[in-house]
């Protein structure tokens, strides 16, 4: 064979295989897309605030997103709920603060877990209005004592009319302020 021919079956050769690197290189992203498209909608999900009972770390109108496999919660985690009795409630955002099994009370302001005061990491207020939390309330299994961040312009467990939340009520764990931008990043 002559040369020229040689050459131009391996330069053939070299686009044919390029364009077959191209074409998995499309096909892998596509799928990558597609992929996280699926978690996203299947674990992930985005709400806007639509109060202020957990100003300053949430406050109305911002927007954020929820992880909906919330794995075992821990004390200070944020959680989105929704209220037990109605079937189109809204989510409401709260600090996690008494877990199952423990005791919680409010005292003198302050948060008292298990007969031992809560301090928070939190530059937060003194407690005004105790509610229930005035008596010892025991954390059945599989609720949640929480509090908003707005400690004292908050509707949280402290009063009967919400209670403890149980795990069926909750949707999810906040995990990210998406909006507005000033405010963006990963909830403390």
């Amino acid at each position: 064979m002559a040369k020229s021919t040689i050459a131009a079956e391996e330069n053939y050769r070299e686009k044919i295989r390029k364009r077959r690197e191209r074409k998995v290189l499309l096909i892998s992203l596509l799928i990558a897309f597609g992929l996280g498209i699926l978690v996203a909608y299947l674990f992930f999900s985005s709400y806007t605030s639509q109060e202020y009972a957990m100003d300053p770390t949430i406050e109305a109108g911002d927007r954020f997103y929820i992880n909906r496999v919330t794995g075992k919660l821990t004390r200070g985690d944020l959680i989105a709920y929704t209220n037990a009795d109605a079937a189109d409630s809204s989510i409401r955002v709260r600090r996690v603060i008494g877990l199952p099994g423990e005791t919680v009370q409010i005292r003198d302001g302050l948060i008292m877990i298990d007969g031992e005061t809560y301090m928070e990491d939190l530059n937060l207020p003194d407690i005004q209005n105790a509610g229930i939390a005035k008596d010892v309330i025991t954390v059945g299994s599989g609720e949640y004592f929480c509090l908003g961040d707005n400690r004292n312009g908050s509707e949280d467990s402290r009063f009967s009319d919400v209670g403890n939340i149980s795990s069926s009520q909750i949707k999810g764990r906040v995990w990210y302020i998406a909006e507005p931008a000033s405010r963006k990043g990963f909830v403390k």
